[in-house]
């Protein structure tokens, strides 16, 4: 099973001071982004294709509002983060890329393989760069401590994992349910199994209009681990739950669930005799957990890999790897 990697500073970084960094895109995932690198002491400008908007959050934060033009032109914007509706983000990466700026994209880097695998390969082409991709779950305190149980063997071996995240959400004119919502899971499933599936199946319903409001997908991995991940943006509540069973206790992260309960592991006893298969529920055992907001841990990260070279956790490969099984997995209407 994948464990978090550890970082390996190349020579050349720069910690004594923050990098210059825009935010690209003023909707409210950008204005999450802006807030938390002001916070950081690294936020430089702010730019989107309604100036009016730039200018508003630029002047909230002390930035300074820049015209989507000047982005790749302006000598003191070191990196970005793009925020964009996703259509946008492939060629706005590669072109800060080929103008030797760092990058952020938020998931998904993509609306297609292709436009994904044109963004992994201009990072090859800039191994220098910082090319990251915006899964921000994997920075989650939770998902972190849950990542070391399974690494240290708590849980046996992992058989299954399956994700819940449902709710009564946004409905964006291009992305359907499987798209906007399951990338968040398929980037924690895909760290905690360390492979890429063979088989992937998806079935969806749409209720509103012609893209999916409902979506289910399954998944094969090559050591067996089985999974499934169901996403739904019309549903009467909401539940953001990653369970993993293993093969001798299980784990729930439930985002939902106050700080102290945000992460459960359930040791419930099985076992077969002449009857069958018999079992024993046990209450669980909460693990503590640091505080830390994953996007201000996620941003963190972004500014040390630019300062010292390091890899990132989430590079824009993994958001490849979530385009090609989100591909993979288009969903067949019901």
């Amino acid at each position: 099973m994948h464990t978090t990697p550890s970082s390996t500073p190349v020579p050349g970084g720069d910690r004594s001071r923050a990098p210059r960094i825009a935010v690209v895109g003023c909707g409210y995932w950008g204005g999450n982004h802006a807030r938390t690198l002001s916070e950081l002491g690294a936020l430089h400008a702010v730019a989107d294709r309604h100036d009016d908007r730039a200018a508003a959050l630029a002047g909230r934060h002390g930035a300074k509002p820049v015209s989507m033009e000047a982005l790749i032109t302006d000598p003191e914007i070191e990196a970005l983060v793009l925020a964009l509706p996703p259509q946008y983000h492939a060629d706005m990466a590669i072109a800060a890329l080929e103008a030797g700026k760092h990058v952020l994209v938020e998931k998904p880097i993509a609306l297609s393989v292709a436009d994904a695998r044109r963004v992994t390969e201009a990072a090859s082409r800039h191994p220098d760069l910082t090319a990251m991709t915006g899964h921000v779950l994997r920075f989650h305190p939770a998902f972190e401590a849950l990542e070391a149980l399974i690494a240290g063997g708590e849980l046996g071996a992992v058989r299954y994992i399956h994700s819940h995240r449902v709710g009564l959400g946004k409905f964006h004119a291009e992305n359907d349910a499987l798209w906007d919502i399951a990338p968040h899971d398929l980037s924690l499933i895909l760290a905690i199994t360390g492979e890429k599936p063979v088989n992937v199946r998806g079935v969806g319903s749409a209720m509103l209009n012609r893209l999916s409001d409902f979506a289910h997908l399954h998944l094969q991995f090559p050591s067996g681990v089985r999974s499934h991940v169901f996403a739904s943006r019309l549903n009467p509540y909401r539940e953001r739950k990653l369970t993993v069973i293993g093969s001798t206790a299980m784990a729930v992260f439930d985002d939902v669930a106050p700080w102290n309960e945000k992460l459960a592991v359930f040791r419930h006893k099985l076992w077969e005799d002449e009857r069958g298969w018999q079992s024993e529920m046990v209450d669980p055992d909460y693990i503590d957990i640091p505080d830390g907001m994953p996007l201000t841990r996620e941003c963190a990260h972004f500014i040390e890999c630019i300062q010292t070279g390091c890899a990132p956790r989430t590079p824009v490969a993994d958001g490849l790897s979530v385009i090609e099984i989100l591909s993979e997995g288009t969903v067949r209407h019901d």
